[in-house]
Order: structure tokens, then sequence, then C-alpha cells
């Protein structure tokens, strides 16, 4: 699993969007991937960011983010044990549509040692994480274009 995308359309602005994304304190508010999360999206600083994984059960790790455009892109690298041994790199990246909406892509980028040995065991789990992510943050945003109710 050297690379998985992701990619969903979702009907609100670039700036709405990047707020929900960036905003790591209100991700257990509507993320069912990752259920905690803190940092701020600047490159170079550390994010800390708690995956669900089977029920009950969750995992945390560090991750640094490598670049943090507004509206445009966000990307982050987590590394499991040793740098080198099995590096993740998540991208969004945001492409506005004719229709106002915006196509929002999502992929991860497993490198390393171990990634062969784990490119089949973990394809599958990762590209539902991802897409899992995306609905939830397409309904999100989504939701938040809904006029309130009298």
């Amino acid at each position: 699993m050297s690379e998985i995308q992701t990619w969903i359309d979702i009907q609100a602005s670039p700036a709405r969007i990047w707020a929900m994304l960036i905003n790591f304190a209100h991700y257990s508010e509507w993320n069912p991937s990752i259920v905690a999360a803190a940092g701020v999206a600047r490159p170079g600083q550390r994010l800390s960011l708690t995956l669900a994984k089977k029920p009950g059960r969750t995992r945390t790790l560090r991750a640094t983010v490598l670049e943090a455009r507004a509206g445009e892109a966000l990307v982050w690298r987590h590394r499991s044990l040793l740098p080198g041994l099995l590096d993740t790199e998540h991208c969004f990246t945001f492409a506005p549509l004719d229709d106002g909406a915006v196509r929002l892509s999502h992929s991860a980028h497993v490198s390393g040692l171990l990634a062969p040995l784990l490119r089949r065991p973990l394809a599958r789990p990762t590209r539902e994480r991802l897409e899992t992510m995306n609905s939830a943050l397409r309904e999100r945003a989504e939701r938040h274009n809904l006029p309130r109710q009298p």
C-alpha cells in the first residue's frame, strides 16, 4: 500500500472546510476516525492524533505538519517506531468546482522498510478510515450551510 487516494465533493466553501479540518480540538464532535486531536496546523508543529481502532480501543500517534496552506492543502506525517521503518503522510488538497463545491482529495502515502510487508493488511482499513472521515467532514460542512430554523 504505497498510496491510497480518496476524494469527496463537498457543497461548502474552501474556507469553511479548512476551518473544520484544522480545528483539531473539535475533531471529537464529528470525526469517527480521529476521535481526538490537538495541535496547530503550521509547518513544523506537532500534532497528537487519537485514532479509533476496534470498538473501545484507540491508538494515539504524534505527527508533524509538513504543509498548511489555507483552503488549499494540509499535509502531516507520522512515523511508527523509528524514522524510515513505517512513515505515513496524510494529504488533504482542495479543488474548487464550477458549482461552488469543493473536491477534497484525501490520501495516505506509506513508505519505509515495513511498508511492503504491510501493504495488503493495511490497504482496506486505511481506505475505510479515510472515506469515513471524508463523509463525516462533508456532513458537518454541509449541515452548516442549512438555513437556521425559526
